[in-house]
């Protein structure tokens, strides 16, 4: 399988990315030339591994017959101080709403996520050291 995308340039620092048809803008900051119309291309680094993991989980846990009320991942990600400033660490935050939410089927969805389904995961996790959270509330 391939993947192709196309980032056209839209002046100054911004860029129009078109992913299957949808598109995403990125830009900077006025501080770097840009005039923040978009986000930032590296935190969507952490958007791509929110977005892969939480549909397995998702997937996941209705094959489980699990289905949260409210579901929300947050990624830290904490990156060097010098150039190039890389992530150098990520924490993954699943956060879980419901009243019907047994623990160790969210944890097994998690880590089957973790360590089998999520490509972004498996990549990421080969340079950057990966941190996971899970958290239940009522």
């Amino acid at each position: 399988m391939q993947h192709e995308i196309n980032v056209n340039w839209q002046g100054k620092m911004a860029f129009d990315a078109d992913v299957m048809g949808h598109h995403i803008l990125m830009d900077s900051s006025a501080e770097v030339g840009g005039e923040n119309k978009g986000a930032r291309p590296k935190p969507l680094m952490l958007v791509a591994l929110a977005g892969c993991t939480g549909m397995d989980v998702i997937s996941i846990l209705a094959k489980m017959k699990v289905v949260p009320e409210k579901f929300n991942i947050k990624v830290l990600g904490v990156t060097a101080d010098e150039h190039p400033m890389k992530y150098l660490e990520m924490t993954v935050i699943y956060e879980f709403w419901g009243s019907d939410l047994p623990l160790d089927k969210l944890e097994k969805a998690v880590k089957l996520s973790e360590e089998k389904y999520c490509g972004v995961n498996a990549l990421y996790k080969e340079v950057v050291k990966m941190k996971y959270e899970i958290v239940v509330n009522p």
